[in-house]
């Protein structure tokens, strides 16, 4: 089956999910204080090691982002996929620690230009659960304005996506991008 991919998420939140394929049990939770943010949460049914090696490694990210996908695990460093036609979606890695959680400032899809340009903050956490591992997402530095608004909803259903594609490749394997 081929899949298809369109920028949607914080990062990317590829669309991959047809109609064929199980709903992933995502979480999304809108929150207004103590400040606007977005928390999504998902189990993988994986070990915590594996699936940080699929979300920290270029090799890994390929397996359930994108074909093309960069990492370079470090406070500056990239975490990309590259698209055809030069899009990209990801964010630069602000800080990390192993095992447990990576900060990036991500940028937003490109129909939402000043957002991207100045970027949220997305703390991906990882939490071994037996031999589950629960990743939470909570997206933060929302501004006031209609395309700030706009980005918000657009990326809560997004980056959904983007976290039920990391559980899918654990429930049903690799991706196959040919």
């Amino acid at each position: 089956m081929q899949h298809r991919i369109a920028l949607a998420g914080l990062l990317i939140a590829p669309l991959l999910f047809a109609a064929d394929q199980p709903a992933a049990p995502v979480k999304v939770t809108r929150l207004e204080k103590p400040e606007k943010a977005l928390k999504i949460e998902v189990t993988v049914p994986a070990k915590l090691d594996d699936v940080w090696t699929a979300f920290t490694t270029g090799p890994g990210l390929n397996t359930w982002l994108w074909s093309d996908c960069t990492v370079d695990l470090r406070p500056g460093g990239e975490w990309t996929a590259h698209y055809p036609g030069g899009k990209t979606g990801g964010g630069a890695i602000v800080a990390f620690a192993p095992l447990r959680s990576v900060e990036m400032r991500a940028m937003a899809p490109e129909q939402f230009s000043t957002v991207r340009s100045e970027r949220t903050r997305a703390l991906f956490e990882f939490e071994a659960a037996g031999a589950e591992t629960h990743v939470t997402l909570t997206q933060t530095g929302w501004k006031q304005g209609k395309e700030w608004d706009d980005a918000y909803d657009y990326l809560a259903k997004g980056n959904a996506q983007l976290l039920g594609q990391l559980w899918y490749r654990f429930a049903k394997g690799p991706i196959d991008w040919k």
